[in-house]
């Protein structure tokens, strides 16, 4: 059995599908897997002791690059392909590598326009993406334990760069809380206002606050010897191995929750328009609004269709998180 998975992205869905590798292994031990994803994630899968090789692909390189890739695939003489994404380009990978199985992941566009535009829910509850990414599988005699146990797998460099910046920082492991306050679209995020009142309220306590190169606005988080502002300082792998030695994470609806969430780590996710990207593990608890309005859009890009703007999010205070956030360092 040697299996081709495909899933390109985003960095939340791409943590949860480190799950599918662990999962063929375990029904067959002697497989072989590849995984196919965006060059600028590999490094979330490269050192995933189920996966033997990881196919990466420039998004510059466009259509040439793409078809380049499916040469060099052609060649492999895959027994299955899994489509995880079910896009354009994972498409063109299904129909010209050839495999005698092939599955795809559905798209559920059904269910999804009946959610969207009139708030009819048809999917199952409670959602999970990790649980659809694997569901399909069924089909080819698999069964699987939900949620899966953590599978995303750091290197050595990643860890060695971790204990570096705490040490430099003189900030022991387990001794700090870490604050994903970015997502990709502003009505994701928390107002940042909630997140310095939350740091107010710790003034004792040590936080480090992760995010992309692009997250500037996260500086005005800083404070002397107490809060660590180092958005764009670390990559991927380096921003989840500061997870693991966190005590606990508090975040947005984010990739960086699901780099929490696969680790195991303490977590609150503040969950605001978006329908999917849910944590389901006991470790996270989820902080959301029953409104009407919810969802408001497939990606949580608005725009915002509420009286009171922003009340999926600006309607859980501070002082609620606070609590949550003290009862996961008494567990952590």
């Amino acid at each position: 059995m040697k299996v081709l998975i495909i899933r390109f992205s985003s960095i939340g869905d791409l943590t949860q599908s480190l799950s599918i590798p662990s999962l063929i292994r375990e029904e067959f031990p002697d497989s072989e897997i590849h995984f196919v994803t965006r060059q600028d994630l590999a490094q979330l899968v490269e050192n995933h002791i189920d996966v033997k090789k990881v196919w990466a692909l420039d998004r510059k390189t466009g259509l040439s690059g793409l078809w380049k890739l499916i040469k060099l695939l052609r060649k492999e003489n895959f027994t299955h392909i899994y489509d995880a994404h079910n896009n354009l380009r994972s498409t063109l990978i299904r129909w010209f590598v050839p495999a005698a199985k092939k599955l795809v992941r559905p798209m559920m566009r059904i269910k999804r326009f009946f959610l969207l535009q009139f708030g009819l829910n048809f999917f199952e509850k409670p959602f999970s993406g990790q649980r659809d990414l694997l569901k399909p599988l069924e089909k080819w005699g698999l069964q699987f334990r939900y949620p899966r146990p953590p599978q995303l797998y750091l290197s050595t460099a990643a860890i060695q760069k971790a204990q570096q910046l705490l040490i430099e920082n003189e900030i022991s492991e387990n001794s700090y809380t870490v604050l994903a306050p970015s997502a990709a679209y502003a009505l994701k995020r928390w107002p940042l206002t909630y997140w310095k009142s939350l740091v107010e309220k710790n003034k004792a306590e040590k936080f480090i606050v992760l995010g992309g190169p692009e997250d500037l606005f996260l500086t005005e988080l800083a404070v002397p010897n107490q809060v660590f502002v180092w958005a764009g300082q670390t990559t991927l792998l380096e921003s989840a191995a500061l997870i693991q030695k966190a005590k606990a994470v508090v975040a947005n609806d984010t990739g960086l929750l699901h780099f929490a969430e696969q680790l195991g780590r303490p977590t609150i996710a503040l969950m605001g328009p978006a329908p999917f990207g849910f944590p389901s593990r006991d470790a996270t608890t989820i902080l959301e609004r029953n409104l009407d309005c919810r969802p408001c859009s497939k990606h949580g890009q608005g725009p915002c269709r509420n009286k009171i703007f922003h009340e999926c999010l600006v309607s859980i205070s501070p002082e609620e998180v606070n609590f949550k956030l003290h009862e996961k360092w008494s567990i952590s």
